[in-house]
């Protein structure tokens, strides 16, 4: 056998280590097809063990027995979807979910009133608040929106690269079924007739489900996500799937990379990178995205908008790519955190399809006075050399004149939290566990060192015990973190430092990212613009929290009303 089939077979076997080139070439010139003393010896560094030639020698027979019983594991067919025995909890850091109830009209309780715009453009960026008010009072149609969207995203997409499939037939028959249903007086809420994009990694059933992936890309999953069936419900009208990076990371998925509206010589980050880019761009209202570790936060600060990652659990990802169980997130993307609580008010909600959704309650209420809330701020990590610093400090500065007394407050760091991130890596493996063994993930577009096969392969080299010790230490982050927000209603942190990002994607805490900066942009026109963010982080379950205080952040800021040269 090759090199290549020698370290599959040695990997296969659930060995790890360092295969040297000695013991590559005794190998392969005795022919071995089994596991020898010699295989155990190269597998202990990495393993942490030193073992005696007997140690070694008792268990050859074993892990021989281990290895047929590998075989058989991978004779089953194991979907994409099938999650795991065990269920992730956040609650295991010492959270409950609260008894409040959900406010009856919540985000509904101040549409706006006014007239239509006088441009297709001021219309193609108005939120779905201002949206909400037109349709109900009849001063625009949902068809009009949906052709409008449709018509941005076809002019747009070829400097974009944003959409995958568009979902045209859908869309026009949900439109006109919307008008006829508003025309009758029947009005299903705020999402009635408003038009949005979902990334491609949520099943919709007569249409491509590509994963972003050379692999899949014509792959159909006979079956439709619940949370496009919860919008369907609300009676919001899905133009098209787009785009994120191949397998839900970065910005390149197989046909291209998909661009920022503020500077097409930059991708749009990822993974929800279509998402990001046809919010930013005037094309949708909203989109859904997902995180499992910033890939709403990443996309939303590169292109100016406004992301919303909820408390894990609180939305069903039944019918989405499983990557890491344990870590999967689903939320919106939108021009505002008020639009972003539209959204997730009709999409959150425990599913039988997803064992990790939960119901929790939303009293998200816009009007409350912002001084009543705890805050917190990771004060450390303002004070480090970044890009955004200056815009995050003024951030901070905006939030003490709406009377907010800040808190300093520092993160658990001092807990191994790379080390307990390779859970992300070992969970995705697992999940393409077939796509790595048959070689499939060669026909990825992006290879090398940072990138998914990389990557894929490299987890199959972690211990099991490891693994296990990873999640019994991921409690005792999370109790820190428990801790951390006992007192807070939100946690304010520049969105990329501090460790922020990955501790609270591993605990499972929502964040709201906020667009704060729109930096120059060294090269290219004048026009062009480099956005930042901030990230509010909220207790979990009190998703309402982190949007209330980025609602009331934006009344007093514009940058997120801002729209990007798309050149």
């Amino acid at each position: 056998m090759d090199r290549r089939q020698f370290v599959e077979a040695c990997t296969s076997l659930g060995l790890t280590g360092v295969f040297p080139g000695v013991l590559y070439t005794k190998v392969v010139e005795a022919d071995e097809e089994e596991v020898t003393t010699d295989h155990i010896a190269a597998a202990e560094t990495i393993a942490g063990l030193s073992l005696t030639p007997e140690e070694r020698e008792l268990l050859v027979e074993n892990l021989n027995e281990n290895r047929s019983q590998y075989e058989a594991l991978r004779e089953q067919d194991i979907p994409n979807e099938r999650a795991p025995a065990f269920t992730f909890d956040p609650r295991r850091g010492g959270a409950k979910i609260p008894s409040v109830a959900s406010a009856e009209d919540g985000a509904t309780s101040s549409l706006p009133t006014l007239e239509r715009p006088d441009s297709d453009e001021d219309l193609a960026f108005a939120s779905i608040a201002e949206l909400a008010h037109l349709l109900r009072s009849r001063k625009v149609t949902s068809v009009e929106l949906t052709e409008l969207a449709l018509e941005r995203l076809r002019r747009y997409d070829p400097d974009l690269n944003a959409v995958i499939t568009y979902t045209e037939e859908r869309a026009l028959e949900a439109a006109q079924a919307a008008d006829d249903e508003m025309d009758a007086g029947n009005w299903r809420g705020p999402l009635h007739g408003v038009p949005y994009g979902a990334k491609d990694l949520l099943a919709v059933e007569g249409y491509k489900t590509t994963w972003g992936a050379t692999p899949y890309r014509d792959q159909h999953i006979d079956e439709t996500a619940t949370v496009v069936e919860k919008l369907d419900d609300a009676g919001a009208v899905l133009v098209a799937k787009l785009s994120l990076g191949a397998l839900a990371w970065g910005d390149v998925w197989f046909d291209a990379t998909t661009k920022n509206p503020w500077n097409l010589d930059q991708g749009s980050s990822g993974s929800s990178a279509g998402p990001a880019a046809a919010v930013s761009a005037g094309c949708v209202p909203f989109a859904i995205g997902s995180e499992t570790l910033g890939s709403i936060v990443s996309p939303s600060t590169r292109t100016g908008v406004t992301g919303h990652r909820p408390t894990f659990g609180a939305v069903s990802r039944d019918g989405a790519m499983a990557l890491a169980w344990s870590m999967d997130k689903l939320g919106p993307l939108a021009r505002s955190a008020q639009d972003c609580a539209l959204v997730f008010d009709a999409i959150r909600g425990a599913d039988a399809g997803d064992p990790a959704s939960v119901d929790v309650p939303f009293p998200y209420d816009p009007s409350i006075d912002p001084s009543t809330l705890r805050v917190g701020y990771v004060a450390s990590a303002f004070e480090e050399d970044y890009d955004n610093k200056e815009a995050d400090k003024k951030t901070l500065e905006v939030l003490r004149g709406l009377g907010i007394e800040l808190r300093e407050v520092e993160m658990p760091t001092d807990l191994p939290i790379g080390a307990m991130l390779n859970t992300l890596d070992v969970e995705a493996a697992t999940a393409f566990d077939e796509l790595t063994r048959s070689d499939g993930i060669d026909d990825l577009v992006r290879q090398g060192e940072n990138t998914w096969p990389n990557v894929f392969r490299t987890a199959r080299f972690v211990p099991g015990v490891e693994f296990m010790q990873m999640n019994r230490l991921r409690v005792r982050l999370m109790e820190e973190m428990h801790d951390v927000m006992a007192d807070l209603d939100v946690l304010a942190s520049p969105s990329f430092q501090g460790g922020t990002l990955g501790i609270t994607n591993l605990t499972g805490h929502p964040c709201v990212c906020v667009p704060n900066a729109l930096r120059p942009v060294e090269e290219g026109p004048d026009v062009r613009r480099q956005p930042g963010s901030i990230s509010l982080i909220g207790p979990l379950y009190r998703d309402h929290a982190p949007l209330t205080l980025a609602h009331a952040l934006q009344q007093e800021t514009d940058i997120h009303t801002r729209r990007p040269p798309i050149r």
